[in-house]
């Protein structure tokens, strides 16, 4: 295995057999492993480890899992999928807010753990834009230069040509850089709230429900079943209230996120006052 495919996750559980068991379940699935049995050095270790994704327990001994989310946040985007023996939605909702992407209940089967660390692991990871080059080529002798292609205006929202970022309302998402900006400033955001914001984002003015959006987190192969849950599809609802509270969206007059009472989510119509004007053009050509 080269450099460039391993992949590194943390662990951290005050259980040793438990411990025992992630480390193996992880490892067999191609990742170098790192251990904690405590939330305080459980956090130092993914500072320096850098991990792509962390499993942790929330009954831990010296400060319990939420607040190791918590921390972990502060300074990473790693995937964070929370282990717990409490199966109440509280407890659940609880470790969504505080920054974990998934979660699952104890006792669990080794291989769901590893279906669902493999299904985050699918989605898109963070890349480097592409640097412009240094000097530009002067057209071909007769031939008339064609300017840099704006973001091509979709309706609602604006995205570039290959679908790799979107513009909405002020809103700016880049796929490549992982990056969301609001009004020109930066929104750090988890990685399932920028996987549900893309999503929304591509898809427009068309609905998505709750369990088609908890499918499309599964990435398709995390299906031992189509079954989804109450708990998961209030887990949605966990997010997008995240979601909404970082890019300070108003529920009753939404700019980004619109909810559809009963069935899901959707993107909120374009706004002339907040629109670039690329955006401003489509709304222009829509009367």
């Amino acid at each position: 295995m080269t450099t460039e495919t391993i992949r590194t996750a943390v662990v951290i559980e005050d259980d040793p057999d438990i411990r025992g068991l992630i480390t193996t379940i992880l490892t067999q699935a191609g990742f170098a492993v790192a251990t904690s049995p405590s939330g305080i050095e459980g956090v130092e270790l993914v500072r320096t480890q850098k991990p792509s994704i962390v499993t942790l327990d929330i009954g831990l001994l010296d400060i319990d899992g939420l607040e190791v989310a918590r921390r972990i946040r502060l300074f990473s985007d790693c995937y964070i999928v929370m282990l717990t023996a409490q199966a109440d939605e509280v407890d659940i909702l609880f470790g969504l807010e505080s920054g974990a992407d998934d979660y699952l209940a104890k006792p669990f089967r080794p291989r769901e753990l590893r279906a669902r660390i493999e299904a985050m692991m699918r989605r898109p990871r963070g890349g480097i834009a592409p640097e412009a080059p240094a000097v530009s080529e002067a057209p071909p002798a007769g031939s008339v230069a064609t300017p840099a292609a704006a973001p091509a205006v979709g309706t609602p929202a604006a995205a570039a040509g290959n679908d790799r970022s979107f513009v909405h309302n002020g809103l700016v998402l880049d796929r490549d850089t992982r990056t969301v900006e609001r009004l020109g400033e930066s929104i750090a955001l988890t990685r399932t709230e920028f996987d549900l914001l893309a999503s929304l984002l591509g898809s427009g003015r068309r609905v998505r429900s709750k369990a088609e959006l908890v499918r499309e987190l599964r990435s398709g192969e995390y299906s031992v079943s189509d079954y989804v849950s109450e708990s998961e599809e209030r887990s949605i609802e966990v997010h997008f209230g995240n979601l909404r509270r970082k890019l300070g969206d108003d529920v009753r007059r939404p700019t980004w996120v619109e909810t559809v009472r009963g069935v899901g989510y959707r993107l909120a119509p374009l706004q002339a006052d907040l629109a670039t004007p690329n955006e401003s053009a489509a709304i222009t050509g829509a009367r």
